[in-house]
């Protein structure tokens, strides 16, 4: 639908000439922004649920505006009610005839776009976007609850109660208080009280634009999918407007293409190609973050992201610039724009020279590493054709590396205002030769803005009390009784011998050198004593594949061997295994380890990047620890470690019961990085 657009719209191709004209064109489209319509329709239900016979005369007046410091004053008490004070307050009137079903027709006259502008001042100081939908809906309910306790002692005032709204308007805090008691007349079912909307925001409200090239459940290759997902819906929660910025991929399934909505379009140069390009706007949204996706044919068409280089860099070039150029033309302009790897690297750079002068540009920068290894490295030429940007950036400060090279990585960490890894020990560890992946000079240098935050897991996603793919579902409580089920089941799955004695390896993993399978495939016939099954599920280099594959057939029911890609088999080993294993060469943070951890299946893990952050070494001799490590890259050592887990399992196995229950109540959540996060943003922005 947007290509057709894109052909019926040639007078747009001769005004478009990059970011800086589609900068101009603002005005109109942002009326279109959904988020901004949203609050609108789910205010007029609230008008409808009270009597608003006489609203028109307290529109006029504008109470609504000095009501809502009165609901702030008491969020937890009598004023939650307040949380809909524009609609409450011009009830008041409608107290003489008491008649709910004339208030229906009320409603949908001017009040309800009268309290718009009120319901949208309340969110929040500072950001006016797209946030406006959640406490939409929190007042909703609030607005139910309290009104319900009221209605009873307020009745016997209702009439003379009506009549003072009009002499007290220049008082707002006590009528609303009085007035929202006849509201609630019919009697509602008690109900538990909900959480407070506001009062659990403890920092001032950002907004943030998140900008990457993958996101569950639209498009998902490893963990940079997860943490686009899951960081931005936290991040909600804790008082920021998100929008998350994608490329449209035409893999991307068709049941989230069919929700998107259309939003607008222009056309951008781009580069030296002396072409305008098409770039459509589309858009979904749910659970309070709004995702808008780039859309164009031309470079989002194929079935996968990830092609090559000599595909992906056009690709993501085209998109950094029109991720940047989307805002302006939305006239969205977040306090941070959150960056993600070296597909979308290049947006601190443009946003530091072409877009400078642009509304957009006053944004602050925030570039997050998620692999090293990956940076987006091509010769010079191709990349400042594609890119367009100015001679200046191609020096050995920024892009340049190796002197004929351009690296968009490196180019983003010069620019960017901030540098995250995540975790602590590998924003230590790529400033070192074996880990710094020939930045490491690069990333000493910006090592001020450098810093680490944890990763973590979605509860939504990884709970083994309400996960669906479990044969028995279990929590802290029941681990020990339940979990033994699953491993039962997971055997009987696979065709291991069914026998809940026996000690249940998994290995869950890219099939890499980086994840440390060589020590593995070293150790396996050593491991495979008759008490011990393993069980490997993953997809990756044929060497590895073929060699779990034998091993299967030379260990028939006790060594299982799923080369693929199963989500749902990934829950139940996590819920089936006793531990598992990560020995990986080098790990920026790791969410395997963080899954098994909740599962109640304690993880073998080598000492490396977050890893080590988030695994402590069991200790014999007071029981302290979640896991079992090893610190060089080292096959012994790995066979040391698995050992002593098997000693531990076999002969100790009150103090295993111990770690596992210690591992479950471990919080390894988004809620703490997500704070740091939002600590990050606030330093950037002390505004």
């Amino acid at each position: 639908m947007a290509q057709k657009k894109a052909q019926s719209n040639p007078k747009k191709t001769a005004e478009a000439k990059g970011a800086s004209t589609s900068a101009k064109k603002t005005a109109e489209p942002v009326k279109a922004v959904p988020a901004k319509s949203e609050p609108v329709t789910k205010t007029e239900p609230a008008a409808k649920a009270e009597p608003a016979k006489k609203a028109e005369p307290a529109a006029k007046a504008e109470p609504a505006k000095k009501a809502e410091p009165a609901a702030k004053a008491e969020p937890a008490k009598k004023t939650e009610p307040a949380a809909k004070a524009e609609p409450a307050k011009k009830t008041e009137p409608a107290a003489k005839a008491e008649p709910a079903k004339k208030a229906e027709p009320a409603a949908k006259a001017e009040p309800a776009k009268k309290a718009e502008p009120a319901a949208k001042a309340e969110p929040a100081e500072k950001a006016e976007p797209a946030v406006e939908a959640e406490p939409a809906k929190k007042t909703k309910t609030a607005a139910k609850k309290p009104a319900a306790k009221k209605a009873k002692p307020a009745a016997k005032k209702a009439e003379t109660e009506a009549q003072k709204p009009v002499a007290e308007e220049a008082k707002p805090a006590e009528p609303v208080a009085e007035v929202a008691a006849p509201v609630a007349e019919q009697p509602a079912a008690p109900v538990a009280e909900p959480a407070p909307a506001q009062p659990q925001y403890d920092t001032p409200r950002r907004s943030v634009a998140f900008i990457g090239s993958e996101c569950h459940p639209f498009v998902k290759t490893g963990g940079l999918g997860d943490v686009m997902y899951a960081l931005p819906r936290e991040l909600v929660n804790q008082n920021c407007d998100v929008r998350v910025i994608l490329p449209r991929y035409a893999c991307i399934p068709q049941k989230y293409q069919d929700k998107m909505v259309y939003r607008g379009e222009f056309y951008m140069d781009l580069g030296e190609t002396g072409r305008s390009y098409y770039v459509g706007i589309m858009e979904y949204i749910c659970d309070g973050v709004v995702y808008d996706f780039i859309d164009n044919q031309e470079f989002f068409t194929d079935g996968n992201p990830y092609v090559s280089l000599v595909d992906d860099i056009p690709k993501y070039c085209f998109f950094s610039k029109a991720a940047l150029a989307a805002l302006n033309y939305m006239n969205w302009i977040p306090d941070v724009i959150h960056c993600h790897d070296w597909q979308a690297a290049l947006v601190p750079v443009y946003l530091r020279t072409l877009f400078k002068d642009s509304p957009v540009g006053r944004a602050k920068t925030v570039l997050t590493i998620h692999n090293l290894r990956f940076q987006g490295i091509y010769n010079i030429p191709t990349i400042r054709y594609w890119s367009g940007l100015p001679a200046e950036v191609f020096n050995m400060g920024a892009l340049q590396q190796a002197w004929r090279d351009a690296n968009m990585l490196k180019g983003g960490l010069a620019y960017a205002d901030r540098i995250t890894t995540v975790s602590n020990t590998y924003a230590w560890e790529i400033q070192t030769p074996e880990y710094g992946e020939q930045l490491e000079d690069h990333l000493r240098y910006h090592s001020y803005k450098l810093r680490g935050i944890v990763n973590g897991i979605d509860y939504g996603m990884w709970n083994p009390a309400t996960d669906p793919a479990l044969a028995v579902n279990y929590d802290i409580t029941n681990v020990l009784e339940r979990k033994p089920q699953n491993k039962l089941a997971l055997q009987k799955e696979l065709g291991l011998v069914e026998d809940e004695g026996k000690l249940v390896v998994g290995l869950i993993s890219r099939l890499t050198n980086q994840k440390g399978l060589d020590l593995v495939n070293a150790i396996v016939p050593q491991i495979m004593d008759g008490n011990t099954q393993v069980v490997v599920l993953g997809t990756g280099d044929k060497e590895y594949e073929d060699t779990f594959r034998y091993y299967e057939n030379a260990y028939k029911g006790m060594f299982s061997a799923c080369i693929q890609y199963d989500e749902a088999r990934a829950h139940r080993i996590y819920a089936g295994a006793d531990v598992l294993l990560v020995p990986s060469r080098f790990e920026p943070c790791g969410l395997t380890q963080l899954n098994a951890m909740h599962y109640g299946t304690l993880p073998i893990v080598r000492e490396t990047g977050g890893l080590k952050d988030t695994v402590q070494p069991y200790n014999v001799f007071n029981g302290e620890g979640n896991g079992f490590t090893f610190d060089r890259y080292d096959a012994g050592l790995l066979l040391d470690a698995i050992n002593r887990a098997k000693t531990e399992y076999f002969t100790s196995r009150y103090h295993w019961d111990e770690v596992v229950q210690r591992d479950m109540a471990k919080d390894v959540s988004w809620a703490n990085s997500a704070r740091q996060y939002k600590d990050l943003y606030l330093e950037l922005t002390p505004w």
